[in-house]
């Protein structure tokens, strides 16, 4: 992004690094998008800032186009591609992994409404928004390689724990750890016996009333790492705080600023 005319246009340079990735993930259908670079430019701006759609700036091309394009790719799974494509690029490191989670307090314009058939319990339940001791909010669990980068997301309503969700990341990695380290949050003697069973390692610390587990110092004490990733994906506002209505277009915006992450490697 361009700096200092506060309208979050791409530099040259910049759109240089997203264009051939974009090109590579997006539908090509019969007509081409309309002015894909402004588009693009518009996408980011309005997640960096947790602004209103209608607030994208003019000189960006109109707002709806940007909403409408942002939409259809997030439901066809394109901004997951082009996060996932940027790892394949960069490259892994499985040296360690980290699990981590985080809760993603829910602006009231992103609560939805319930459609026909559904109750808010369930519509909440789909659309991964509950209420834990922070509020009404959403529970965002992260995989992050050796050098802090986004591997894999997963999505729960806030009160949920994330312990139920790591064996899933853990079997979606694209090759085996040797370490897998984590917080107490996810000290559990079955998932420790899961990560033995996979060929890794893990580095978990026990609660304070279980009995006492090996965990290497030297290794737990890397989980800054995967905290150093949750403040650089909070510097955009649209992940520090959701305003999306429904979980498939928040876990889009998450992988935005993954890719984005990862390409300031």
């Amino acid at each position: 992004m361009e700096e200092g005319n506060g309208t979050g246009a791409f530099t040259d340079e910049t759109w240089a690094i997203w264009e051939g990735l974009i090109e590579a993930v997006r539908p090509h259908g019969k007509t081409p998008p309309h002015d894909l670079r402004r588009t693009i430019a518009a996408i980011f701006w309005r997640h960096e800032n947790g602004a209103k759609w209608r607030s994208i700036p003019s000189e960006l091309g109109p707002w709806w186009r940007a909403a409408q394009l942002f939409i259809r790719w997030a439901k066809l799974g394109v901004w997951e591609r082009l996060f996932q494509l940027v790892q394949e690029q960069q490259g892994l490191a499985l040296g360690m992994t980290f699990l981590d989670g985080t809760n993603i307090r829910a602006h009231h314009k992103g609560g939805g409404s319930p459609k026909k058939g559904a109750s808010p319990r369930e519509r909440d339940h789909r659309e991964a928004l509950g209420r834990s001791r922070g509020g009404y909010d959403t529970k965002v669990c992260v995989i992050a390689d050796g050098h802090g980068k986004a591997i894999g997301f997963a999505l729960a309503p806030g009160q949920a724990h994330e312990l139920p969700l790591a064996p899933a990341m853990l079997d979606d990695l694209p090759a085996i750890p040797l370490w897998v380290v984590a917080d107490k949050g996810y000290a559990s003697d079955a998932f420790r016996e899961r990560i033995w069973g996979m060929g890794a390692r893990p580095a978990i610390p026990a609660k304070r009333r279980d009995v006492p587990v090996a965990c290497p110092r030297w290794a737990y004490r890397c989980r800054h790492l995967v905290e150093n990733l949750w403040a650089r994906l909070k510097e955009w506002r649209a992940v520090a705080t959701r305003y999306e209505k429904t979980a498939t277009s928040f876990l889009a915006v998450i992988h935005i600023a993954a890719a984005a992450d990862w390409i300031k490697r």
